[in-house]
């Protein structure tokens, strides 16, 4: 399907929600997880990356998200990014419930973000949960020193949802509602394979929804969608959002003439 049938189907909508996963920020350089490059190509994430190996191997832990923090030090927002802050701020998407845990939606100028799994930006007490800036991790593992809360001595970590934790309650309820009360859900990035955040698509259809999917791969929803693009987020969401707004200012000229 082509661009342009998305531009009409976007067009056509009044409450468009995005789902975004790591496919939109591959080409800000951050690897995704589960390509041959992916993240968790030659490793076990539980071995990492979990509540558990923060506890019993915390050397792994903090080097694996080092190495992360280093690479999200040096990315920026891409076309991607950028068209859905374009997208947001004509009024024509309420929403960005993300998967990714990068602020880079924040960072292109996007607004109303949903982050499903925390993000990179704070640093979270494994014990008290008191909210630290990450700055504290960084500075204490460049000491070759493991990073202590200030308040009750637990060890900081990422905020962000490790392996063996839970969904936390607010953001997901968050994005629940924004799924059912969409009328279009622009999928980007995702290869809606990873609960719960694959089942939001349903959410949405369930209530009328129609699904639009920019990804490079193929997914389980795309024989639901409306409309399906396989390409580089951060060379279909421009040309998309350039004929969104181009058309809405087409319309507008059409109503005022008439």
């Amino acid at each position: 399907m082509t661009v342009a049938s998305a531009a009409v189907l976007l067009r056509s909508a009044r409450r468009t929600v995005a789902l975004t996963g790591a496919g939109i920020s591959t080409e800000s350089g951050l690897p995704d997880f589960r390509s041959p490059d992916g993240l968790w190509a030659n490793v076990d994430p539980l071995a990492i990356a979990s509540r558990s190996a923060l506890e019993r191997r915390p050397e792994a832990f903090y080097e694996f998200y080092r190495n992360r923090l280093s690479k999200l030090g040096q990315a920026r927002p891409n076309a991607g990014h950028a068209a859905l802050a374009a997208l947001e701020r004509a009024g024509r998407l309420r929403a960005v419930i993300t998967q990714n845990v990068d602020g880079l939606h924040q960072a292109a100028g996007s607004r109303q973000v949903i982050e499903l799994h925390g993000n990179l930006r704070e640093a979270a007490c494994s014990g008290c949960g008191a909210i630290r800036p990450i700055s504290l991790i960084v500075d204490a593992l460049e000491a070759s020193a493991l990073p202590h809360c200030g308040r009750c001595g637990g060890l900081l970590k990422p905020n962000v949802v490790l392996f063996e934790d839970l969904m936390p309650e607010g953001p997901w309820q968050r994005a629940v509602l924004a799924a059912r009360a969409c009328d279009v859900m622009l999928v980007v990035g995702s290869s809606l394979q990873v609960t719960p955040a694959a089942h939001l698509p349903q959410e949405a259809l369930d209530r009328g929804g129609r699904l639009l999917i920019v990804n490079r791969e193929a997914t389980p929803y795309d024989r639901l969608a409306t409309v399906t693009i396989q390409g580089e987020a951060g060379q279909v969401l421009p040309e998309m959002v350039t004929a969104v707004c181009a058309g809405a200012q087409e319309e507008g000229f059409s109503q005022a003439t008439n």
